[in-house]
């Protein structure tokens, strides 16, 4: 096991492993402490979607194809298109619809900032709609912008939102490392029945520190995942992360009770996301 070591103030880490200082005592792995980080009021990052049409270039690119995407989801995400993803009434309306395309039969949308919003600690927030509909599988998440500790699950997932529409209006959040994830069945997280998720606008919203990745929904904290100072097996969460919005059909997780082929177009809808930069102590 190798030993990675970072050095904070007068502090020594050591990741999964301690070692024998100098002057002959034994350093025991400690865990940050956490400062009571705040926040500042304005978004250094914001998208109010107060124009009409594609989404801005300058702040949205895309994921393209009908790869599976690593879920078995059943939707081709297509690039730049009116009827996948557009902006009108002041919202961001991602659509996936039930059309062939790219050998799938389903078409939707994946937006990101990678590139164009990239963040290392903040809190983000975004109020969203989210569709109906057995099959349907909306996200508001961040993988990380330059993979650095390797390739998933090494380099971290947030999952600030997720929902399965046949699982109505009982919505999720989690994380996602080496150690903790649902390919081994580890996997981190919380969730909140909202009644009214799927007919009315909610806020989901995470504040990130060098100390713990908080989830709330509507103002209420639902999941806290602190940094154990460990290393990035179980902490990969101090390296920049982008957004990423996208509705996906079917899937491991979306689809496994089906998917009910009445509901399309199904619509997921985004009125703003904001990010505010941590301010640091």
């Amino acid at each position: 096991m190798k030993c990675f070591q970072l050095v904070v103030i007068s502090f020594l880490f050591f990741a999964g492993c301690s070692k024998k200082s100098t002057s002959g005592s034994t350093l025991v792995v400690q865990p940050p402490q956490d400062k009571n980080w705040t926040f500042e009021t304005t978004p250094a990052w914001v998208e109010e979607f107060d124009y009409t049409g594609l989404p801005a270039a300058s702040k949205w690119s895309y994921d393209v194809g009908g790869s599976g995407w690593g879920n078995n989801e059943l939707q081709y995400y297509t690039e730049a298109s009116p009827n996948n993803a557009r902006v009108e009434n002041g919202k961001l309306i991602i659509t996936a619809r039930k059309e062939n395309v790219g050998g799938k039969e389903y078409t939707s949308a994946r937006l990101v900032t990678k590139g164009k919003g990239d963040f290392l600690y903040g809190r983000i927030d975004v109020r969203a709609k989210l569709p109906a509909g057995r099959g349907t599988w909306p996200a508001i998440w961040m993988l990380p912008t330059d993979w650095e500790y390797g390739n998933w699950p090494r380099s971290g997932e947030i999952d600030i939102m997720e929902h399965v529409g046949y699982d109505p209006n009982k919505v999720h959040f989690s994380i996602h490392t080496q150690a903790y994830n649902h390919s081994i069945n580890t996997q981190r997280g919380g969730s909140k029945t909202i009644p009214t998720a799927m007919s009315d606008f909610h806020n989901y919203r995470v504040d990130w520190t060098p100390y713990a990745v908080r989830g709330y929904f509507d103002d209420e904290l639902v999941f806290t995942f602190i940094n154990d100072g460990k290393g990035f097996a179980t902490w990969p969460f101090d390296k920049r992360f982008h957004l990423l919005l996208n509705l996906a059909v079917g899937g491991n997780w979306g689809g496994a009770q089906g998917v009910d082929t009445t509901i399309f177009p199904a619509v997921f809808e985004v009125d703003y996301v904001r990010f505010y930069k941590m301010i640091d102590k």
